[in-house]
């Protein structure tokens, strides 16, 4: 299982959802580097389940432990590895799920991809409990970014097809009143990038954050910009006329959403997430029991998200953070 991403900000990602723990690995952050723990631990905290009445009613405190690579709260410039003890697991929830796929869940081609041998509680490796240690590595790129006057900030903008805060919270309600889920949308705003950071080609800023972002399970689309809306207009509509502001050569428009060519403009760079219907709902669905070969009738136990929208706020932050902080140490490799 690949669950490795960055070349010079190096995160890689391990554990299961009802393992004894989760955690991740960082290579690149820079000895001396003081880690603000108190922030570190609000962000854990706005994506950790259990804290309102729109997410699972699981409760993990989603502390991390850091077992190597600081010392005293400052990186020592070696890898840095920090774990999450997982607590309140229910295992006994998943045993009817032995033979018999979750639909929209990726039960199914994970038993022929690894022949049974995948951990299946609580979703295994594929579970969204994967996204805390993403966010402590997210977290620690945020804290860098901002040493260089970068910002991240996302929020969402769309669930169950309603865009008013309020209105949003009732879809969820509404959902999980009827043993069903809603999906979403969620908009990142980042500032503060220099202009000409990112590579054409593959290693553009949208390839690295499309890349990063498709880690955190349920997303199912990224546009930047005016992203599809685009198609629909002219490129006299669409183009980013250029002018002089504050002495500086700067788009007056931005619907390229702060990329050109895979290089950030240095416009706001500005991207938006398709979140699906959390998969695991109440209701009754059709499946197979692959023993036996034949259908069931399935309903899923356990504690889950009637909308993950609102948890995944701050996972799209802490993505978007490792893909920008992999993309500048790359930028600032280049000769002045």
């Amino acid at each position: 299982m690949n669950s490795t991403y960055g070349t010079n900000f190096r995160v890689a990602i391990f554990g299961e959802s009802h393992a004894p723990a989760i955690g991740v690995e960082i290579e690149g952050v820079p000895a001396g580097m003081k880690i603000d723990r108190d922030a570190l631990q609000a962000f854990l905290d706005r994506r950790a389940p259990g804290r309102d009445a729109y997410s699972t009613s699981r409760q993990e405190a989603d502390i991390p432990e850091f077992l190597c690579g600081v010392k005293e709260g400052v990186a020592t410039g070696a890898p840095l590895v920090a774990i999450i003890r997982n607590g309140d697991t229910r295992s006994k929830d998943y045993g009817n799920l032995a033979n018999v796929p979750r639909p929209g869940h990726a039960d199914y081609p994970a038993e022929v991809r690894f022949k049974g041998h995948q951990d299946k509680a609580g979703g295994g490796h594929f579970s969204g409990r994967l996204t805390a240690p993403l966010c402590i590595a997210g977290g620690i790129a945020l804290q860098l970014l901002a040493r260089a006057g970068v910002t991240i900030e996302a929020r969402a903008v769309r669930i169950g097809g309603e865009t008013d805060p309020e209105k949003m919270k009732d879809a969820i309600a509404a959902a999980r009143a009827e043993g069903d889920s809603v999906g979403g949308v969620v908009e990142a705003t980042v500032k503060g990038l220099p202009v000409g950071v990112g590579d054409p080609m593959f290693g553009g800023l949208e390839n690295r954050i499309a890349q990063a972002v498709f880690g955190i399970p349920a997303v199912k689309g990224i546009e930047f910009g005016e992203g599809f809306a685009a198609a629909e207009l002219k490129g006299s509509e669409n183009n980013d006329p250029y002018g002089i502001v504050e002495g500086q050569v700067t788009p007056l428009t931005n619907h390229a959403g702060g990329i050109l060519g895979g290089l950030s403009t240095g416009a706001p760079l500005v991207f938006r997430v398709a979140f699906k219907p959390t998969p695991s709902i109440a209701k009754e669905q059709d499946s197979v029991d692959l023993s036996t070969r034949t259908p069931v009738k399935l309903v899923v136990k356990g504690r889950h998200d009637p909308c993950v929208v609102l948890r995944a706020v701050p996972c799209v932050e802490a993505a978007a953070a490792i893909a920008l902080y992999d993309a500048i140490l790359e930028w600032r490799k280049e000769p002045a």
